[in-house]
Order: structure tokens, then sequence, then C-alpha cells
């Protein structure tokens, strides 16, 4: 299940060309995908890259992160960019490496097996400055079936147009937290306790 996806899909090696809407992939774990679902992206605070979402075009590259995570916590999602001005980032000392963001940039690429020591792996990657312009359209890879169609039923609750007025988006009643476009968040009961809880909170503990 993956909503529209009205872009380009650019072989790793092929540059983004300004102001287009890429296909592009993001490894996380599986309690932060359900918080992206809900909330949208949020920008890393460091990074090769420096502050901003990373992204890439090789699934490859996307399912190996969260770098800490075992495999039955990874997820990947598929991904529409606007990229926005593209700077090439392509060796190690690169003078903006850190500061392409000021410079008038919305996204750094390094191209694939460009020989930067800092990247081993050879494989392409992308940062993205604003968070809003990155857009979960799909789930391209989760750990078992059950986490997928979760994941699933979370996109599609999330893409559904909101029927409450302009602007008017209200906290989800058991994690507190806002909800994206209004759209409510999945609650379930806890196996143990029987009580009420909402799967995007990080932590339950049972009365």
């Amino acid at each position: 299940l993956a909503t529209s996806f009205q872009g380009v899909l650019l072989g790793a090696s092929q540059k983004p060309q300004r102001r287009g809407v890429y296909k592009m992939f993001h490894g996380t774990s599986v309690a932060c995908a359900r918080l992206i679902i809900a909330n949208g992206f949020k920008q890393s605070s460091t990074g090769l890259l420096g502050k901003g979402v990373y992204v890439s075009r090789d699934q490859k590259k996307a399912q190996a992160y969260p770098r800490n995570a075992s495999s039955s916590d990874r997820v990947v999602f598929e991904l529409s960019v606007r990229v926005g001005r593209v700077k090439r980032i392509d060796k190690d000392n690169h003078p903006l490496l850190l500061t392409w963001s000021s410079n008038g940039y919305d996204t750094a690429w390094i191209p694939p097996n460009c020989g930067m020591q800092c990247v081993p792996s050879g494989l392409e990657e992308d940062c993205v400055f604003d968070p809003k312009r990155v857009k979960v359209v799909g789930i391209a890879h989760a750990p078992n079936p059950t986490i997928e169609k979760e994941l699933q039923q979370l996109l599609a609750r999330a893409s559904k147009p909101s029927s409450q007025g302009a602007g008017a988006v209200k906290p989800c009643s058991i994690c507190k937290r806002k909800t994206q476009q209004g759209s409510p968040h999945i609650i379930q009961q806890c196996w143990k306790c029987g009580q009420n809880i909402c799967i995007v909170m990080a932590k339950h503990f049972c009365p």
C-alpha cells in the first residue's frame, strides 16, 4: 500500500535536478517509523552533512539504518522528495560539507563511489535541510508482515484529508501528541492490564 508517487526515479549516479521530485528511501526503527508517520520528519541534529533529513535513492543504503538496530527493528520508508537546489559533495574536505544549507542549497548530494573515506560503503546519500520537503508515500521494507500492515494502516490514515476546519489539529487523547492533519492515532488495549494505549507512545506502564 502506497500513496500515488508523482515524481521521477533516478539512478544513484544521476544528479537530481533543481526543483525535481524524486523517489528516495529512509531507514529507521519501528518506534520512530510510527512517530514519523504521525508527526512528520524532524531534522537530525548531527550527521556527515550536518542538520537535515538523511535519505538515499539506494534502498540498500537505507536498509543499513539505524546502524545499531537489529534487522527485526528496521523499517525502510519509500519517499517523495522535493530536492530544491542541490549541492554536490564529492570529497572529504569539501568547503561546504557542513555549510551547504547556509549557502542557499536545499539538499546536499553525495554521489556513489566518489572516493570519500567517510562513506566507506560508496553508496549514494542525500541530506534534505527542510523536513517538509520529504513525504512518506509507502513502506519499502518492514521486519515482518504484522508491522508492515500496522504501518500501512497508519500511513493510510495520515494520508486522508482532514474533515476538521483548516488549521484545527487536535492532540491525541492518549499520548497527547499532535495528530497529523487531524487523523487519529491507532488505539489498542494493553494485553496485560487492559488499559487503552496509543501505538505512538514510547513506553506504557501498567497501573
